[in-house]
């Protein structure tokens, strides 16, 4: 019975749909941290609890992997819905997009080549700023780690997402367009969540910039 449930692909879909419920829960009861930080620890603890070996938990959660490039397609639909709003601040919108992701993506190169970092790591860490859809790709097709490049992912959005309140006001940042699309920018889909919080024109401007700068990302590792 064990031997069966252990081979069964239900078993990585289950263990994540129910941790993902309780992370949402347990955000909405106790203001803990983003579902998807509760989630993954949880995941973790149950698999360690159990001795489950994470070989078992792929077998079902890399289905939804699986569903991470039709996701990445419909970010296009996301632009679509902002269309006025990126009519209104098109040339604003493409320089703050363009330097957030070459401030990012020349960051981590940096950092790495001082740090003297392997290549598979820094290929891993650089497209950090973008949503996990297109930093796995990004990362994978330069030789780099997809769990590294997703856990870059998080830690880079759980960060924009809990200073980017106090940078604004560090750096007097009072228009709501250029702080939607910092946001967006640098801490992807979990930050935009905390700018929708902060404002309606922010959280658009932060949704604008999770697409624009996936294409702007993907386009300049390339280069790099």
């Amino acid at each position: 019975m064990i031997d069966t449930l252990l081979s069964s692909p239900f078993l990585g879909l289950t263990l994540s749909a129910a941790a993902w419920c309780a992370g949402c829960q347990l955000q909405k009861k106790f203001r803990l941290l983003p579902p998807l930080l509760t989630a993954a620890a949880l995941i973790i603890a149950v698999l360690a609890a159990f001795g489950i070996p994470y070989s078992a938990y792929a077998a079902g959660g890399d289905f939804i992997k699986l569903m991470l490039g039709p996701v990445t397609a419909v970010l296009a639909l996301n632009i679509y819905n902002q269309r006025t709003v990126l009519k209104e601040h098109f040339l604003p919108v493409l320089a703050g997009c363009l330097a957030g992701s070459l401030t990012s993506m020349g960051s981590v190169l940096l950092l790495c080549r001082v740090f003297q970092v392997e290549q598979a790591l820094a290929a891993s860490l650089l497209p950090k700023s973008v949503t996990t859809a297109i930093a796995i790709g990004i990362a994978e097709s330069r030789g780099g780690v997809g769990g590294i490049a997703a856990a870059a992912v998080m830690v880079a959005g759980l960060t924009g997402a809990a200073l980017a309140p106090l940078f604004a006001r560090l750096f007097r940042v009072t228009d709501p367009v250029a702080e939607g699309l910092a946001i967006g920018a640098c801490s992807h889909a979990l930050g935009t969540t905390r700018a929708m919080e902060i404002g309606h024109i922010q959280g658009a401007m932060s949704s604008i910039a999770i697409c624009v700068c996936g294409i702007m990302t993907s386009v300049l590792a390339l280069f790099l």
